[in-house]
């Protein structure tokens, strides 16, 4: 009260030196209020208030860090500021009415937003976009007048619910299956734990849970599954800090365990005869050596030897890519549809695993990916190494399976050969035929169902397979990849639902 009374003597003598107040004075009590006020803001002190609890962000949304002061004076000529351990390298600072992040933290630029809708009433807040894992821990809001500061602290967790689990048969071992659970996305670190079809808990054989470069936890669990074991099992995912968790089951079928072994027994005869072929190479190599000396008199006996030694070598060949194709058997890929690159009159099912031509365009967006033939790719892309995939295709009287580069035409007419980067095989109503240059008739004795795909990327080679008598129908040799991404690929037939294993 005495400085208020001191600023009032002031006014008085400032603008009333003569006595009575006059109406000419008015201007004076004008100014007097408005020194008067700003007077008051400036010495004004304040709380600086925020959440009471912690803040919960999904990992890759955008989240709000909100403050305000009490009582709730107007902030816009303040200087507000985020920070964490280090007052000088801010996470965002407003100051001089804009916002100044000249030195604000590397990893929060271009990703905070000031809002300031309600900044008059000394409320603020402050965006942070797609949240990190490293964002979680404390946050300070700190305020500053011409006279006086103040600061709250927030405290801000992280939580990520990744993907489904997906399980999948990893071969035979110890004398069972091996089922391995694998998941992406998780934060913090979570539970994995495998049940039987009873809920409780099974032993892992192993478990791993690296952290991608996005800070996020990848899970990998594997378990023996033997003939005497349920033929069901689950594996469960739980995020702690939600509370919530994803799970995945599995059925084996019965024969499975006899399947695999038989697999393993042909692969091991395959081996025994590729090792008998390789010891008649060189005992027929030893003959040809010690009749070199009078190869006039040889020259048919070495010539027929050749012939067989390149009958063989094609016979190792073909044993070879035999073994190798049941070896993907035991580990198929994971094929899904992708419905960017899917024709508009294409349906596919929620789990992206069968596709059907419907009757109508959908309202989809002609992106480049999209084909204008009924058309589509599957989502895995393959740069390296083998890959099996099996196609339902039932009784349809118009289909193609195969594969095909990524950088091939999609808009306008395609022509459906190796040129145009698609190796497929076709059924066009009755003919079943090699999508060649030309194309190359396949005449079949049965009808196949489904159709296994086999691609071998170093190999250059694609191989096409009759699943119901396992039997060889098709193989592309020496097919031009030229070191370009390779996607399955289908083409949707009126009245046609195709299915992809696994």
């Amino acid at each position: 009260m005495a400085e208020e009374s001191h600023v009032i003597r002031k006014m008085k003598v400032s603008f009333f030196p003569h006595g009575p107040v006059m109406s000419s004075s008015l201007p004076g009590y004008i100014m007097f209020f408005i020194i008067l006020s700003v007077h008051k803001g400036d010495s004004a002190q304040f709380k600086v208030i925020g959440p009471d609890h912690p803040i919960m962000a999904t990992a890759g949304e955008d989240i709000v860090l909100p403050c305000h002061l009490s009582p709730r004076v107007s902030a816009e000529n303040m200087e507000v500021r985020w920070y964490r351990s280090q007052f000088y390298s801010p996470v965002h600072l407003y100051r001089d009415g804009d916002n100044q992040n000249e030195r604000q933290m590397p990893d929060y630029q271009g990703r905070t937003e000031f809002l300031r809708d309600d900044i008059a009433n000394g409320s603020v807040a402050l965006r942070i976009r797609h949240v990190r894992p490293s964002d979680e821990g404390q946050y300070r809001c700190f305020f500053r007048s011409s006279v006086f500061h103040e600061e709250s602290l927030l405290e801000l967790k992280v939580a990520g619910l990744g993907s489904a689990p997906l399980i999948s048969v990893e071969g035979y071992q110890d004398g069972g299956i091996r089922m391995v659970c694998r998941s992406a996305g998780w934060y913090p670190e979570p539970e994995v734990l495998w049940r039987d079809p009873s809920g409780q808990p099974l032993t892992s054989l192993s478990e791993t849970k690296p952290r991608g470069a996005n800070g996020l936890f990848e899970t990998q669990s594997s378990i023996i599954m033997s003939e005497t074991s349920n033929q069901s099992l689950s594996c469960h995912i739980r995020n702690t800090l939600l509370n919530q968790e994803k799970e995945s089951t599995v059925y084996i079928a019965g024969n499975l365990h006899a399947k695999i072994r038989k697999i393993q027994a042909e692969k091991r005869k395959l081996l025994e005869n590729i090792s008998e072929l390789q010891e008649e190479i060189r005992r027929l190599q030893a003959e040809i050596g010690k009749h070199l000396d009078n190869i006039s008199e040889l020259h048919e006996e070495i010539r027929a030897h050749l012939e067989n030694i390149s009958e063989l070598n094609e016979k190792i060949s073909g044993l070879q890519r035999e073994l190798e194709w049941r070896k993907a058997l035991v580990c198929p890929t994971n094929v899904t549809l992708d419905p960017n690159t899917a024709n508009a009159q294409l349906i596919i099912s929620e789990d992206r695993k069968s596709v059907r031509r419907g009757i109508a365009r959908q309202e989809v967006p002609d992106n480049p990916e999209r084909f204008h033939s009924f058309c589509l790719l599957g989502c895995e892309r393959f740069t390296s190494g083998r890959h099996y995939w099996e196609v339902e295709v039932g009784d349809g009287g118009f289909w193609a399976v195969g594969v095909a580069r990524e950088s091939m035409r999609r808009k306008g007419g395609i022509r459906f050969n190796p040129e145009q980067g698609i190796w497929a095989v076709e059924r066009c109503g009755d003919q079943y035929r090699a999508l060649t240059s030309p194309e190359t008739p396949m005449p079949l004795s049965e009808r196949p169902k489904k159709i296994g795909v086999y691609l071998d990327y170093e190999a250059e080679l694609v191989a096409f397979y009759d699943t119901g008598n396992e039997t060889l129908i098709f193989t592309f040799m020496s097919a031009s990849f030229t070191g370009e991404t390779i996607l399955p690929f289908f083409w949707v037939g009126i009245g046609v639902l195709l299915k992809v294993y696994p």
